[in-house]
């Protein structure tokens, strides 16, 4: 029990880190949330001028719930590069405190950023278009995406590996694997206008059936019960992704600190 109150709150301590380093550069934030709402109202607007009330609902969806999962999967993905940025990489790998609580800090406060920044991004787009949500099942939206935030906090932390091991090229590799889950999760259309081989790589995303169910539960009104076929997928990426990704984490640390990559800032 010691030990578990111990970890809970480096982990918190690891959320307040997060939050200042958020305020020191609060200017990027909101430049940022300025993009994603022009962004996102660049994307619904195309199925509001072809009259489809349909069509807008799946962009206005994809465009949301896209958006809380890219911030998920990109916080913690670039969680060492922060490190980087910041000189404190060799710092905080060397303190007495075990990995996953730094990472479950990370990971906690990616959600929380997450949420504020999508609602916001939500209340944009309520407030241009007239939704009709009249058959929605929040129910199945809510479990949905909790499911695909267990999922994407585990390849998160899969992905962070890529800054630790790579010092000149990490970050970018981070970035180029999120345009890839964008490109083949569906989320301005259906992954079955996609060619076979990349239908084939949908299936290793949870985003895909995230975006599926939670479309499935506000448009259609469709209950969790209904979209089996979407859940087990993402209870096994949520049972295997985060294990497998301290795993794979414990193991380049360990090689980074034997090579001397800690100390290399990029």
């Amino acid at each position: 029990m010691a030990m578990l109150t111990r970890d809970l709150r480096a982990s918190m301590a690891f959320v307040e880190r997060n939050f200042n380093l958020t305020k020191r550069y609060w200017g990027w934030e909101v430049a940022w949330l300025i993009y994603s709402v022009a962004g996102a109202l660049s994307v619904t607007l195309i199925g509001h001028s072809l009259g489809d009330e349909q069509l807008l609902l799946v962009l206005v969806i994809g465009t949301i719930f896209w958006s809380y999962l890219a911030i998920v999967f990109e916080f913690i993905g670039e969680s060492v590069q922060w490190e980087r940025w910041e000189g404190t990489l060799e710092y905080t790998f060397m303190a007495p405190i075990r990995r996953h609580a730094q990472l479950l800090g990370a990971a906690l406060y990616a959600v929380i950023f997450g949420m504020i920044h999508t609602l916001f991004v939500l209340a944009v787009l309520v407030a241009f278009f007239e939704l009709d949500l009249s058959q929605a099942n929040f129910a199945t939206a809510i479990a949905f995406t909790l499911l695909g935030t267990v999922s994407f906090i585990g390849i998160g932390i899969a992905a962070s590996i890529l800054p630790l091991m790579y010092v000149e090229r990490g970050a970018q590799m981070v970035f180029v694997l999120q345009s890839v889950l964008l490109l083949v999760s569906g989320v301005y259309y259906s992954v079955e206008i996609l060619p076979g081989w990349m239908q084939f790589l949908s299936q290793f995303s949870p985003a895909t059936y995230v975006l599926d169910g939670v479309r499935a539960g506000l448009i259609e009104g469709a209950s969790v019960g209904d979209l089996l076929d979407d859940v087990w997928p993402l209870l096994i990426m949520a049972l295997v992704f985060i294990p497998a990704g301290l795993w794979a984490f414990g193991r380049a640390e360990r090689y980074a600190k034997r090579t001397g990559k800690l100390k290399r800032v990029g």
